[in-house]
């Protein structure tokens, strides 16, 4: 088994007027990197990259790299809808200092097999960076499957890895099984945070899962569990999880509810979000307190 790892796909902190909170930002990254997790993904689908400008993106790159300097690794999501796009920000991204760059494929309309691959491609032949390669079909319309995945690591070396955001753990075990068994440094990670352990145990690397924003020394205890092969304490850690999945239902779509999270438990940050995502109200609110309650997360000591 490989080692297990956690990545948070983190928010991004905005201010009312919907520029970068710089302040409220390098709170988030200090928190996280406390909390124990192995790495940040900056602009995944948490992070509202789909909002945001070219400049925003490159502003925020190049502020993250800097100012997170190398105490975890840092992924960038720099994906969309323009290949030509995706490609300048890879390179940014990578000139700047980033570890890797996680690029999902255009959505809105199905692509084919050819589409899929002549997108990858491109992105691959056109950047300097290690890619890791986004697989979330509910998003997308369709799925990068594993024999996809395996023509194109067989072309591209800099095809490093894939993060397979689907609640079918049968699909991303096809994949390990496909890939890593050819390229065995080839890294999987699932995007669902309740997957981790049954990720790891069939060859995969963890997961890059968002309840660790708001509970970042939860999640890195369960990695530490796991290895550690405490596996009694990683069933404990699992039936945990298992209860934080419920934030993810409180409100639609689940970032506010997030964001509201991580300043209930004390980070300094505002939870807005850019239009047209709103705020919680009362009543996710009160729920957001109630799971937290439960949970028994205090509120952070610290930012």
């Amino acid at each position: 088994m490989k080692k297990g790892q956690w990545l948070t796909p983190v928010v991004t902190a905005f201010d009312e007027k919907g520029n970068l909170d710089y302040q409220a930002n390098k709170n988030i990254y200090d928190f996280l990197i406390d909390g124990g997790i192995d790495g940040i993904v900056v602009m995944g689908s948490t992070g509202e990259f789909f909002s945001m400008t070219i400049e925003q993106k490159k502003e925020l790159i190049q502020f993250a790299v800097e100012y997170i300097n190398k105490r975890v690794k840092v992924f960038i999501g720099t994906g969309g809808m323009s290949i030509d796009e995706t490609i300048e920000l890879s390179n940014y991204a990578h000139d700047m200092g980033a570890d890797a760059v996680m690029v999902i494929s255009p959505y809105y309309f199905p692509l084919s097999r050819e589409s899929i691959e002549l997108f990858y491609d491109k992105i691959a032949k056109g950047t300097r960076a290690d890619i890791y390669i986004y697989n979330f079909p509910e998003r997308t319309g369709y799925d990068i499957t594993p024999e996809i995945t395996l023509s194109l690591v067989r072309k591209h070396k800099n095809i490093v890895g894939y993060k397979d955001t689907v609640t079918e753990m049968g699909h991303t075990r096809a994949l390990i099984n496909l890939v890593c068994k050819e390229f065995p440094e080839f890294e999987v990670y699932s995007g669902f945070d309740e997957n981790f352990a049954h990720n790891v145990l069939s060859g995969g690397v963890g997961a890059i899962g968002g309840l660790s924003n708001f509970a970042p020394e939860v999640c890195s205890e369960w990695v530490k569990a796991f290895n550690e092969r405490d596996f009694e304490k990683v069933s404990k850690m699992q039936k945990r999880i298992n209860e934080m999945m419920t934030i993810y239902d409180i409100g639609t779509p689940f970032i506010p509810i997030v964001k509201k999270a991580m300043k209930l438990r004390g980070i300094k940050m505002e939870d807005h979000s850019l239009p047209p995502f709103i705020q919680a109200n009362e009543e996710q609110t009160a729920k957001i307190v109630e799971l937290m309650e439960k949970l028994n997360l205090e509120k952070a000591k610290l930012v």
